[in-house]
């Protein structure tokens, strides 16, 4: 017999110990839903839609309007939304976009959730604090956004917690993968162009690789099969902590010990503060995040953020340059 599970309206939770599930996958043409294609799909049956959607179904986070009428198509059992605006800077002269997208989406998405038993699980950002102080971010801490992005981030997730629809939300920074634009394509690029790098030492979080978030998701879904009592807010990052600049330093010399030609070295990354680099949103210092809740909660091992990144720059060189 599976156990029933349901929130304080009384609607019941279509997620059971039964399999497969039927999942609605939005941003599938990102670092995170790129991965969670992949991840998902021994689950059951994925419909993964990027923002071009697919025939009548709509995956435009921009149109609030149109992923309630996919949701309503696809009868999902979990909507996994791992799209948003993420355009930083862009953000601070575009406030209404990022909001509509970051925000009033996912409050959309959350009521439909709500309305058919539906669980929704929904990524957010360190840059919901606004990064004093040097101990890692627990989830109960309170936020206070330095920006705009983090403001609409936060916002959606308030939407999605006071829907009081089923939800994982998870917080995570620094996101790279082995395709797509992120810090390590651009230091390897740089390194083999450029003779020295300056890099920001005075900003600390944990870079955290699009596979493990999307791997620790589905082992999360997997868990709350049939247990409510999961639903909430966690921190996902890997274990460990490091500047851009300690980042940098490890991407190069992981790369260097492959055989990789550049013209930077270890040595010739050069340490900055964030002011060498002016940005139109401000940036936290401390983006470090407590991951013990996840660890605890879901029976995780949490890997180390060096082995992970040195796992990625080994695949890069291996399918863009040739390294083996």
């Amino acid at each position: 017999m599976t156990k029933k599970t349901r929130n304080s309206h009384g609607i019941q939770s279509r997620v059971t110990k039964r399999t497969p599930l039927k999942i609605l996958l939005f941003g599938c043409n990102g670092q995170v839903g790129w991965e969670l294609q992949r991840a998902l799909a021994p689950l059951g049956s994925v419909t993964a839609l990027s923002r071009q959607g697919s025939g009548d179904l709509s995956g435009d986070l921009a149109d609030p309007d149109s992923l309630a009428t996919t949701v309503k198509t696809v009868a999902p059992d979990i909507i996994v939304n791992a799209a948003a605006y993420t355009a930083v800077d862009q953000a601070e002269s575009e406030p209404e976009q990022a909001r509509v997208i970051n925000a009033e989406a996912p409050a959309r998405l959350a009521r439909e959730a709500k309305r058919i038993g539906a669980w929704l699980v929904h990524y957010s950002t360190d840059y919901v604090f606004d990064g004093s102080g040097t101990y890692p971010w627990r989830e109960d801490d309170s936020p206070e956004p330095i920006n705009v992005y983090g403001r609409t981030k936060l916002d959606g997730e308030e939407a999605i917690r006071q829907s009081d629809c089923f939800h994982l939300i998870f917080r995570t920074s620094w996101v790279y993968a082995a395709r797509g634009k992120n810090f390590i394509h651009t230091m390897l690029r740089l390194a083999a162009e450029g003779e020295s790098l300056k890099v920001v030492d005075d900003q600390f979080g944990a870079p955290t690789g699009a596979e493990f978030i999307a791997d620790v998701s589905v082992h999360a879904i997997k868990a709350v099969q049939g247990n409510s009592s999961l639903c909430g807010t966690y921190h996902l990052t890997p274990r460990g902590e490091t500047s851009w600049y300690e980042y940098a330093s490890l991407i190069i010399q992981e790369a260097a010990r492959r055989g990789m030609e550049m013209k930077t070295t270890q040595e010739s990354i050069i340490p900055v503060p964030s002011e060498e680099f002016p940005t139109a949103a401000a940036r936290p210092k401390n983006s470090k995040l407590d991951n013990t809740l996840l660890q605890k909660t879901f029976g995780l091992h949490i890997p180390s953020w060096e082995k992970c990144v040195m796992r990625t720059v080994k695949g890069i060189l291996r399918c863009d340059y040739g390294i083996y």
